[in-house]
């Protein structure tokens, strides 16, 4: 059956609880799938009584067959079951010796006589990876993929002398991605669901609540089997049923086309959403037009116009290569080896020797397919010599590109040296004339070291908040993308030189990465402006200076990481040494912000890097440019490929995808509260994954009658309208002593007048626009209600009468503590006003507290005495005294209750990217 071709080798376990029912089981199948199957239904503790498999191929025993003689189970090997449709009594006989209470059969290739099927108590039950009735037959995810299903998924039914049409015993389904194929269906949610599942269904049999549902007839279809024969792609039809063909035969058929007289397949196809790059026509048969060879592929076209790229082409001799690389002439050179490099040659040959056991030796032109090496010899190949030769970046593809013996080495060797290292970074900009400059703002996904349009093409409209227009379109990243680019970080993190790099060595990278991000720091605080809103005053001292401060501050982190020795209770006369070591965690996932987008990604990813890890960065979808600029300055910078990756898209997609991911093992987030809980969901149950959130606020701001008037008027106006208001630590609501409100009131209002308010790149602007239309629109709302309620709008409260989104400063007074305003997090220039009765200390600080939230707060007063007791009493992460939105890199900075937990900045931020490990040595 084709769906078990090109699988990943995963481990998956299903809870180790253990139920008081179990049964006594017969796993009748093969692959990968079924080795995990058994295996976890043993840690159920069911008991396996027997084993069917197939025979041994060229000497290799199947995946199931080597597990289960390992543990000692009894496996049979039968060729046939039946012969001319009769079943063979032998066989069956043997079978039923074993005394089987249920037959699982997770993947059978294999016909089974029903004398067998309906043998044990419970009957048989069978894996099927379609939704049933849909999709009956051998090649069933294929035809999901090449019908262009929206939905795929499998089903467990009971075995009946049908053709797949037995009673349903249960379902799961999951969302077709637009470049999905066969391999990432399979790898994603086939595979490890489909294990679940079946462990599932054992279970709800052995505790008598398994249900027969029968299959209803209406919807049903039934599709051959896929060959490599049947497998010509039609070029005379749509895109998209063109790309379906494509993807549905990915790895295995494999869909093919003639090209220049002899067939051709075609693997890693997606839509193009965009513009196609310049390239050289090819012809190809049976097309409506020339395809195109580009610099990401070959482009080929509906008849409906549309088209869709191929990443890889593989020959008739079973070479494969980049589809960009079909008209590059010749061959490379070869390359002569070291003494060094022949020993390491002569190791690699016994690795293919002992994956090749059928061939009697392995020569330079030997071809590791057409020797009988299947997917899964690939990854154990590539797996092997990495192990032997640690440092080197293989990947299974490399493989497929070098099928001799020959040509695997020299391509080795190249890797080994560094031959290959990648071309100079390309980069398709965006550019504006803008600021007394021109800026060039990368638009598309960056994954392991390349800018590269999304997976299926699409893009989205990055919004300029000070007029309403377009500054650029950008990428859309896919699940596929947020896939792709995990697998780069996870690449990087343990076979790349950032994993092995000299601590000092890494340290100097980020100093380089800050040097190139000061030398860019008008270009950045311009892109900056023109995509968030900010004041370019501001953009250039906070977001762009701050973030220069924080990767220098982490860099010289980097060669200062310790642990520590710790005396233990020795049992004498033994002696021991107990010592701690700070270890990177791994792949670290960090979603940001659209308020300070570039410091926000500065902030996290600093202090991840500083710690040895990788990351996959998701910037706000209404603020990605700083974000794909400061990507360009790493490449720059030398950092290596893979180490940082930057997909822009939506949180709701890529966003949950990295919170899922089962290979990432931290995820650092800066947003909304009801956002930071589903994040936290999310990453517990796929993988308990670490987490640190910087959540909402509605920061209290205590002004004393004591206070320095002057010095709390221009304090507590920067506590709300600082950047706009669109500010994590914003004062969220001021209480201010009776005796001074007035005043205080009336000074602000004045001093607001003065403001400017304008576009952001002029110098002399006080306030920018908001940052995207929708925040505009409730900020507005929120006005509406503080007046409903009763509250006095003392100013603003409006939308200014200019093109963009810009919003009066606004001031709120006689705000009663159950208001919605009182409560609320407003982020934008709104400060609301309550007073509090001179004197009544504690009384304002129950009232201060009496919030969910607890990221920061400030307290104005001469007083030491007071200033250090409401200090003391403040639940918030940050506690300013007679100033506001003092931060800094050395500082740590985060919230308390339901504004988050876990730090930024400081030493604080550098642990929360480490892990802890005890080492114990007896001597």
């Amino acid at each position: 059956m084709l769906w078990t071709a090109s699988q990943v080798l995963r481990k998956f376990s299903t809870s180790s609880h253990h139920y008081h029912n179990k049964l006594k089981l017969a796993i009748i199948g093969q692959s990968l799938f079924g080795q995990e199957v058994y295996s976890n239904l043993r840690k159920q503790g069911h008991k396996v009584v027997g084993v069917f498999t197939v025979p041994d191929k060229d000497g290799k025993a199947d995946p199931l067959a080597v597990a289960a003689e390992k543990e000692g189970t009894p496996v049979f090997k039968f060729p046939r079951w039946r012969v001319k449709g009769k079943p063979i009594p032998e066989v069956v006989d043997a079978y039923k010796a074993v005394g089987a209470e249920l037959n699982v059969m997770p993947f059978c290739s294999q016909f089974i006589p029903m004398n067998v099927i309906d043998h044990p108590k419970h009957g048989s039950i069978i894996y099927h990876p379609s939704i049933l009735p849909l999709h009956r037959g051998a090649s069933a995810i294929n035809w999901t993929l090449i019908h262009g299903d929206k939905k795929a998924g499998f089903t467990v039914f009971w075995a009946d002398d049908g053709l797949d049409t037995g009673p349903i015993l249960l379902q799961r389904e999951c969302d077709v991605e637009p470049n999905d194929t066969v391999d990432t269906l399979y790898n994603r949610f086939l595979f490890p669901e489909g294990i679940k599942a079946m462990v599932e269904s054992v279970q709800l049999i052995a505790d008598g609540k398994a249900p027969r549902i029968p299959q209803p007839e209406e919807g049903a279809s039934y599709e051959g089997i896929q060959k490599k024969s049947n497998a010509k792609v039609n070029l005379a039809q749509p895109a998209e049923a063109i790309h379906n063909w494509i993807r549905g035969h990915d790895k295995v058929p494999g869909a093919w086309t003639v090209i220049d007289g002899q067939s051709v397949t075609l693997y890693g196809s997606s839509m193009l959403g965009g513009s196609v790059p310049e390239g050289q026509p090819l012809d190809i048969e049976g097309a409506s037009q020339a395809a195109r060879v580009t610099k990401n592929g070959l482009v080929l076209y509906g008849t409906d116009g549309k088209a869709l790229l191929v990443k890889n082409l593989q020959f008739e001799d079973g070479k494969m290569i980049p589809a960009s690389k079909y008209f590059s002439s010749g061959e490379s050179a070869s390359v002569e080896l070291t003494d060094d490099e022949k020993t390491m040659a002569e190791e690699i040959r016994n690795i293919w020797k002992g994956i090749l056991s059928n061939v009697p030796a392995i020569e330079d032109t030997t071809d590791f397919f057409k020797s009988g090496a299947a997917s899964m010899d690939v990854v154990r190949l590539v797996e092997e010599v990495k192990q032997k030769c640690a440092g080197v970046q293989l990947q299974n593809e490399d493989v497929y590109m070098a099928t001799t013996f020959q040509d695997f080495i020299q391509m080795f060797v190249r890797k080994l040296r560094g031959e290959d290292q990648e071309e100079e970074l390309v980069v398709d900009y965006a550019t504006k004339d803008v600021n007394n400059m021109t800026v060039k703002m990368p638009y598309q996904c960056f994954i392991n070291g390349k800018f590269e349009d999304s997976e299926n093409g699409k893009t989205y409209d990055s919004i300029s908040p000070s007029d309403g227009s377009v500054i650029c379109k950008v990428s859309y990243a896919s699940v596929g993308d947020v896939d792709r680019a995990v697998a780069a970080a996870k690449e990087a993190y343990e076979n790349g030189p950032w994993g092995k790099m000299n601590p000092r060595d890494r340290g100097s990278l980020l100093y380089r990465l800050a040097d190139l991000m000061e030398e860019h720091q008008e270009e950045l605080a311009t892109i900056e402006s023109i995509d968030s809103g900010a004041v370019y005053t501001l953009a250039l001292k906070t977001h762009v200076g701050m973030s220069i401060q924080t990767f220098r501050y982490f860099a010289g982190w980097c060669d200062k990481i310790q642990g520590k020795t710790i005396p233990i209770n020795q049992a004498r006369p033994n002696r021991n040494l107990t010592f701690t070591k700070k270890e990177p965690l791994g792949v670290c996932a960090i979603v940001i912000p659209w308020n300070y987008p570039l410091m926000m990604l500065a902030w996290k990813s600093a202090a991840c890097l500083a710690a040895g890890n990788t990351l996959v960065l998701k910037p706000a979808q209404v603020t990605p440019l700083t974000a794909l600029k400061f990507a360009e300055l790493s490449v720059k910078a030398g950092i290596p490929k893979g180490v940082i990756n930057i997909l822009p898209g939506s949180g709701g997609m890529v966003g949950q995808r990295l919170s899922e991911h089962p290979d990432i093992r931290k995820l650092g987030f800066t947003g909304s509260t009801p956002i930071g809980k589903q994040i936290m969901k999310s990453c517990a149950v796929s993988n308990l994954k670490k987490v640190s959130l910087e959540l909402g606020g509605k920061s209290p701001l205590l002004i004393f009658s004591d206070c320095d008037m002057d010095k709390a008027v221009r304090m507590g106006m920067s506590s709300v309208y600082f950047n706009k208001g669109e500010n994590c630590i914003a004062a969220g609501r001021l209480f201010v002593e009776e005796s001074i409100h007035d005043e205080f009131i009336h000074r602000v209002v004045e001093e607001i007048k003065k403001m400017k308010i304008g576009d952001p790149l002029d110098r002399s602007t006080d306030h920018g626009p908001q940052n995207h239309k929708a925040h505009l629109d409730k900020l507005l709302e929120y006005c509406e209600i503080g007046v409903k309620e009763g509250a006095t709008l003392v100013y603003g409260g409006k939308r200014v009468d200019r093109p963009g989104f810009f919003m009066e400063p606004t001031v709120f007074t006689d705000v009663e503590d159950h208001m919605f305003i009182a409560k609320e997090e407003s982020f934008g220039p709104i400060m609301v006003v309550s007073t509090f009765k001179d004197g009544d200390v504690d009384g304002v600080l129950q009232r201060a507290n009496d919030t969910e939230y607890g990221l920061a707060s400030g307290v104005f007063t001469r007083d030491i005495n007071k200033a250090m007791y409401v200090s003391e009493r403040l639940e918030a992460g940050t506690v300013f005294v007679n100033t506001y939105n003092k931060t800094d890199v050395a500082s740590p900075f985060g919230g308390f209750k339901q504004s988050g937990f876990g730090k930024d900045l400081g030493e604080d931020a550098l642990m929360e990217y480490l892990k802890t490990k005890a080492v114990t040595v007896e001597y």
